[in-house]
């Protein structure tokens, strides 16, 4: 029975760190940046965003208090994250969504200049389960296009809020500017499938060592929650990875959330742990496109390059 589900893995062993150095744990650090891109009526939207901070929500009426929580990330809490991965020198991947990026463009200038990547999280911050193929191509290319005139430089990583469609890794590979999607939550290594006939890469997000877990139910409420977290699953994949088998960590964050006060002392903790093994020379703490590329050529595969977007 052919399965189309690859619930195998790496169960017969992960391959070597191909890491520099031979370090064994790469550590990707993802802030996502979403503020002015979640749902809101007073935009126009059908209805506003359902992830609150404060457990309530307004199904069909103007929400200033959902779109003050989201525009506290820009106004104040992106600015704390930035400085915290520049003081522990930290390199990061800032996942935008292409409406973000055209109304904040200032706070992706800045991530771009302190040599972040900036990689792309949709048009909107939303779904793509469900949308028409003409609707999802047309908003993969927008947001490319988005972030490159925000960044100065083309994307080549893409992730989905939740869901991905069926035809969505196909069409990234199609766009042509993609060299991996983070649409995937099922390891804690790469591993590369094959996407409208090319080689492509896919990097295994986290729900665990996120800062979402801050939202009501999530079950983080001091800073220490988050810190401990992202310690505990940084010790046990190094321990795993000084068998010889390589591992990547990743860690999302969300400027409206961790950048609070209360908050953001987690962020420097684990900021402060990663800094600590890379000096030692265990880990490699890296963006998402330099892990791609390791990845890739590891797999024996040649240098990606940005291909024409192929005929619909």
């Amino acid at each position: 029975m052919h399965d189309r589900r690859d619930l195998r893995g790496w169960w017969d062993g992960a391959p070597p760190p191909p890491w520099p150095e031979r370090r064994g744990l790469a550590v990707s650090v993802v802030v996502n940046v979403e503020e002015g891109a979640e749902f809101s009526i007073a935009d126009g939207d059908a209805e506003n965003e359902r992830m609150p901070e404060a457990n309530q929500r307004l199904a069909a009426l103007p929400d200033p208090c959902m779109e003050s929580q989201f525009a506290y990330g820009a106004r104040a809490g992106f600015r704390r994250v930035l400085d915290a991965l520049a003081a522990h020198g930290v390199p990061a991947t800032f996942s935008t969504c292409g409406r973000a990026a055209e109304r904040t463009p200032w706070l992706i200038r800045a991530a771009a200049a302190a040599g972040h990547e900036i990689s792309c999280h949709g048009w909107r911050w939303e779904s793509h389960a469900g949308m028409a193929e003409a609707d999802e191509r047309a908003a993969i290319a927008r947001t490319h296009a988005a972030i490159l005139a925000a960044a100065g430089e083309a994307p080549v990583g893409w992730h989905t809020r939740s869901a991905s469609s069926l035809n969505t890794r196909r069409l990234l590979a199609e766009h042509g500017g993609f060299l991996y999607d983070s649409d995937a939550y099922d390891d804690d290594l790469p591993y590369v499938v094959e996407a409208a006939g090319r080689p492509h890469v896919v990097l295994p997000y986290a729900f665990d060592t996120n800062d979402m877990r801050f939202e009501p139910g999530g079950g983080f409420v001091l800073a220490r929650d988050f810190a401990q977290a992202c310690l505990a699953a940084l010790e046990r994949l190094r321990a795993e990875a000084a068998r010889g088998e390589a591992r990547m960590l990743s860690i999302g964050l969300h400027p409206r959330l961790i950048g609070r006060p209360a908050r953001i002392g987690g962020l420097e903790e684990v900021l402060a742990a990663i800094a600590r093994l890379a000096e030692a020379g265990e880990v490699w703490p890296a963006r998402r496109r330099d892990i791609a590329h390791r990845w890739r050529a590891a797999a024996g595969l040649s240098p990606w390059s940005p291909q024409p977007e192929a005929a619909p």
